[in-house]
């Protein structure tokens, strides 16, 4: 993954202009090639405009701290990263995932190595930077402690340690959103998206409507981590079980515990799965992403619990979503159909143990081509009191189907799989 020839350092250009035959060129991005000196690297430089290649800056939603830093003083507006012993902890991929332009559109699958691919492109140059890292960590909650202790976890010394320490590979990844395949796959036009993206952002960013001749936008949005649990090379081997839980970020059940939803006890539950399925020799995987009350928003969350409560007879089952669409005017907009990206840069095919009851994660999975094995329920004794209007709700709405769930002769087939095949 060498450059035979580099495209010459280009000179000054206008953003906000359309594109003239005159004049440099940022170096262009074919999505979906295979060789990444020709797919392009993502350049989205503040510090020199004619290198610029998408819209939009690196960070995600931290772009507007840097801002904040940059206008304070306490940051240099031209500091450039010093990458120095920042490669991936763990190698993944390249997978043939990531060579269709169909399969991944919210990331660059290239992004955590870049140091590697395009150092020819850096001596000359060009701020490259990483969209993506991968390192290696120690993680802990109370739970899984109790879990160890009543003897679902077992400690292992290497997986599993004293107290209940798992050891992890995680990866961090920004948004990279490729246009037209992010179109495709909302089966809208480009042009109809770009639209609704600078308008809806009280047009931020003009170079969606002025710079058709960039396909990649870097949004003002989180990302995502990625817990591995096991050896990453398990993920990819047909041989070994895999189990993976897809989560959506919810602060105040994740992080402060708050009963009135599933969200952390399904992650626990889903953490404790994935642990016992890379002991029996797979692997497990968790996705947890930055999509607040269903992308909502936490203030949109909090003024619907309040409606909800405040309504006459009280949180009911039968207003639960029609209180969320009177005030945020949809019931929920995570638009699962991005999701599987992560999964296919990982380069997963099959799951074993998928540790979700939405349809709308497991429909959204198996559109993209990953085969679903088992559907993993949580148990009802995981299900805080005042989370079962929204168990109850769920069920009403068709958020989930029952009886989907990992059966004991299921279970001991993946458990048997490592030995057997």
């Amino acid at each position: 993954m060498t450059a035979d020839k580099i495209v010459p350092r280009a000179k000054h250009i206008v953003l906000t202009s359309h594109p003239t035959r005159f004049g440099p060129k940022p170096i262009p991005i074919h999505w979906g090639e295979s060789d990444p000196i020709k797919r392009g690297p993502i350049i989205g430089t503040l510090s020199n405009a004619a290198h610029r290649n998408v819209i939009g800056s690196h960070s995600g939603s931290y772009g507007v701290y840097r801002a904040l830093a940059v206008a304070s003083g306490r940051l240099q507006s031209n500091h450039r990263a010093d990458l120095t012993n920042t490669a991936p902890a763990e190698r993944i991929g390249p997978h043939l995932s990531w060579f269709d332009p169909d399969k991944i559109v919210s990331l660059d699958p290239f992004g955590a190595l870049v140091g590697e691919v395009y150092p020819s492109y850096q001596e000359q140059g060009y701020d490259i930077r990483p969209t993506i890292a991968i390192t290696k960590a120690h993680i802990n909650m109370p739970e899984l402690a109790d879990a160890v202790a009543k003897g679902r976890l077992q400690l292992d010394g290497t997986l599993v340690k004293a107290g209940g320490d798992l050891v992890v590979t995680k990866a961090a990844i920004e948004p990279v959103w490729y246009l037209p395949g992010l179109a495709k796959r909302l089966q809208v036009s480009e042009s109809e998206l770009r639209r609704a993206l600078f308008e809806q952002t009280g047009g931020m960013f003009p170079e969606l409507v002025t710079r058709p001749d960039f396909h990649v936008f870097l949004p003002p949005i989180g990302g995502a981590t990625v817990y591995i649990f096991g050896d990453p090379a398990a993920i990819t081997d047909p041989t070994k079980p895999l189990a993976v839980r897809v989560h959506d970020e919810c602060n105040g059940s994740d992080v402060f515990g708050s009963d009135i939803c599933t969200c952390r006890p399904y992650l626990v539950h889903g953490i404790e799965a994935c642990v016992q399925t890379a002991q029996e020799g797979g692997a497990g995987v968790i996705v947890y992403l930055r999509k607040e009350g269903r992308a909502l928003g936490e203030v949109t969350k909090f003024l619907v619990y309040n409606a909800r409560k405040r309504q006459e007879g009280g949180d009911r089952a039968d207003a639960y979503f029609t209180r969320t669409e009177c005030v945020a005017g949809v019931q929920d907009m995570r638009f699962q159909e991005l999701m599987p990206d992560v999964l296919h840069w990982l380069g997963i095919t099959r799951i074993d143990r998928f540790i979700s009851m939405s349809n709308m994660k497991h429909d959204a999975i198996t559109r993209s081509g990953i085969e679903i094995m088992e559907r993993v329920p949580i148990p009802d004794d995981l299900i805080p009191m005042d989370a079962k209007v929204e168990i109850e709700a769920k069920k009403a709405a068709g958020y989930y189907t029952e009886g989907e769930v990992l059966t004991e002769t299921g279970l001991a087939e993946i458990k048997g799989r490592s030995l057997v095949e």
